[in-house]
């Protein structure tokens, strides 16, 4: 008889199949989709930022919030350095990248993938891939089997639900773990999208599409209070904003959307205070003397950014720099310090990198992941209320906590 069947061969699911087996363990592996790891080639634009290096253990619980806390114990036994020993014996090559970010020094997301499929091969896990899980039976408080969609009925002596959220529907993330948890009477926190563009309202936002801000403060207001702040990068798309800083402050924005308006402030040069960009102004409109207004922001902002800029500041374009007052220096001087822009909405699960919510952590127990509520069923990864920034944390907290749980099963 199978001792473990795990539903979901993404990363929490392979690792904890993986590691269940290396201990000794008959695993079966089920996925619905054709191939394993299909949202996990997706990951870091498809270079797969597999960990961050930080190994403060504190610090990086801290990254997912309140909820942190429960990662202490699967982080001390399988952590940042403990995941890149795993992935180098396995014959992947590391590197650092900015932001603490460790990818695959080859930039592919198919070597950490085939990796995972060497490590499932050599421990002997079944795989079973096109397999998707119709209904999970529950008697009393445990999983008595499995029906599958072709009709086919599974029984093990223990389960793992690692099907992942609902973000990236296309992968096969369609939130049917929550489904069926919910049904066995465990508590899901409501799933909503996170690490996810920002839509906004202003027309012109099409015209900026592609633009990269480098070296940019975002703000996050509501009420005319300051809610979130962010240093580092973002890019324009064809409706709004995307990129490091608005992916990470994402969740923040659609909390805040639910109770009214929210406006976002770029500082396109956080460096230089107010006093010191109208100086720095004054000297370069006193260089080109006679050049004409559309002709005199080259050395302050990208290309693209300029006629938008002119527009909004009303000043003529054609108007000679040396005829600029210091009115219309301070209303440009405000669009460069407080870009101010209105966000629609946030954007939806297809382009959320992650899950926010979903099962409740006080029902698992966090050494084992070892569900409280039916006692033959682990829960690993993104199923679970877990969500942090960009940077490798996401997936730490699937590699950990899948590892653990099948290191104790």
């Amino acid at each position: 008889m199978t001792d473990l069947i795990v539903i979901g061969g993404g990363p929490a699911g392979m690792i904890m199949a993986g590691r269940a087996a290396e201990k000794g363990a008959r695993v079966l592996l089920l996925e619905k989709n054709p191939k394993l790891g299909v949202k996990l080639l997706i990951t870091g634009k498809g270079r797969c930022n597999i960990v961050n290096a930080e190994t403060d253990i504190k610090k990086v619980t801290q990254q997912f919030g309140d909820n942190g806390k429960f990662l202490y114990s699967v982080l001390n036994k399988f952590g940042s350095q403990d995941i890149v020993k795993f992935f180098e014996d396995l014959g992947v090559k590391t590197k650092i990248e900015r932001g603490n970010r460790i990818f695959p020094v080859s930039d592919r997301s198919e070597d950490i993938l085939k990796a995972l499929i060497k490590y499932l091969k050599k421990n002997k896990v079944e795989v079973k891939t096109k397999a998707e899980v119709k209904d999970i039976i529950f008697k009393e408080n445990k999983i008595e089997k499995i029906v599958l969609k072709s009709g086919e009925e599974l029984t093990a002596s223990n389960y793992a639900i690692c099907t992942g959220g609902k973000s990236y529907p296309a992968t096969g993330s369609s939130g049917d773990g929550y489904r069926w948890l919910k049904k066995s009477g465990h508590n899901i926190i409501p799933p909503t999208p996170s690490l996810v563009p920002v839509i906004l309202n202003e027309k012109y936002i099409k015209d900026l599409e592609g633009l990269s801000l480098k070296n940019v403060q975002i703000e996050v207001y509501q009420d005319n209070k300051k809610k979130d702040s962010r240093f580092g990068e973002a890019i324009f798309t064809s409706n709004g904003l995307s990129g490091p800083i608005i992916l990470d402050m994402s969740k923040k924005i659609g909390e805040l959307l639910n109770n009214g308006e929210v406006t976002l402030k770029i500082d396109f040069k956080p460096a230089l205070d107010f006093k010191v960009l109208d100086k720095r102004i004054q000297n370069d409109f006193k260089e080109m003397n006679n050049k004409m207004f559309k002709n005199s922001l080259d050395l302050l902002l990208p290309k693209k950014l300029i006629p938008v800029i002119i527009k909004l500041s009303k000043i003529d374009e054609d108007k000679k720099v040396n005829s600029i007052t210091k009115e219309e220096r301070s209303v440009l001087l405000h669009l460069l310090k407080e870009f101010e822009l209105e966000v629609k909405k946030i954007d939806g699960f297809d382009k959320a990198i992650i899950t926010s919510g979903g099962v409740d952590l006080k029902e698992i127990d966090p050494k084992t992941m070892k569900s409280r509520i039916i006692s033959n069923l682990y829960l690993t990864g993104e199923v679970l209320d877990l969500d942090g920034p960009t940077g490798g944390y996401n997936l730490e907290a699937s590699w950990s906590t899948g590892y653990c749980a099948g290191d104790n099963f």
